[in-house]
């Protein structure tokens, strides 16, 4: 997933999972030590992005492809091997979810279910339809957390309910996960966005939530994907390596970033995510 997790964006219109010819089989792709090189750094860049912000499946994704995998199978395996590097940072922000146990409960129930069905709509639906808008929905999400200080203000009598309790969290958890479980293209960064301008929490708290939820939905995926669609078990292997290495030093960055600095950094990773997106198809 593109985001916290996963690269869907860039598979041909062609290429949905349910229409691929080789679903469910397993694959060991052989790699020179140069190519293994590359899939290791971009895993350990994508598993400390991920757990500062998101979008590390912009690095994972293209470098899957350039060492010949097809699309469907590089999305598979990057969004299968990153959930370890998601378990890793998650972990790396324990300290922020204490005291969110029940918040944690009923927002990820909301994101299990909009990543299944999110999923779901993925072995049926061309991912095309979904790829013209990510590229407004990311700068949207940038565009929020620049003006968060002003939004919170107008936003008081909503972030003053429990998020758990709130019907507009919740709503926002479930349409973001459908998004990440279908599409995924900066997941991390958008759901971040939300949280910031709808919970009233310190942006630590909710950037380690923010991964413990992203973790749930890229889970969820993962599964249903290595049930339906090639898996490269090589790839996975780097990936997962790489990116729990990167993840423990993502959150050890994230965590002593200041807030002011954690929203400039989504603002920033945002807006050139979106704009890359929308150039460079």
């Amino acid at each position: 997933m593109l985001g916290s997790t996963g690269a869907r964006s860039n598979i041909p219109p062609a290429s949905g999972i349910a229409r691929h010819p080789a679903r469910g089989r397993c694959i060991l792709h052989d790699v020179s030590p140069i190519e293994a090189a590359a899939v290791l750094a971009a895993g350990f860049a994508a598993g400390m992005l991920n757990a500062i912000v998101g979008s590390g499946s912009l690095l994972t994704f293209p470098t899957l492809l350039a060492i010949g995998l097809p699309p469907v199978t590089a999305n598979v395996s990057n969004t299968i091997g990153l959930v370890f590097g998601g378990i890793s940072g998650t972990l790396g922000y324990r300290r922020e979810l204490v005291g969110q146990r029940d918040r944690l409960i009923r927002l990820g129930i909301a994101g299990l279910l909009g990543g299944t069905v999110g999923a779901a709509l993925l072995l049926v639906l061309p991912p095309a339809a979904f790829r013209q808008i990510v590229p407004f929905l990311v700068l949207f999400a940038a565009g929020i957390t620049a003006i968060q200080p002003s939004l919170t203000q107008r936003l008081e009598h909503i972030r003053s309910r429990p998020a758990h309790d709130n019907p507009l969290v919740v709503l926002a958890v479930f349409l973001t996960a459908i998004y990440g479980g279908y599409f995924g293209a900066a997941q991390g960064v958008i759901l971040l966005a939300l949280l910031l301008v709808l919970v009233n929490d310190d942006p630590h708290r909710l950037n380690g939530l923010k991964n413990a939820l992203i973790l749930g939905v890229n889970a969820i995926a993962a599964v249903i994907f290595a049930l339906v669609a090639p898996v490269d078990w090589t790839a996975v292997l780097l990936l997962a390596v790489s990116s729990i290495v990167g993840g423990q030093l993502g959150a050890t960055v994230g965590r002593r970033l200041s807030p002011g600095a954690l929203r400039l950094a989504v603002v920033v990773l945002g807006t050139v995510v979106g704009l890359r997106l929308l150039l460079l198809p």
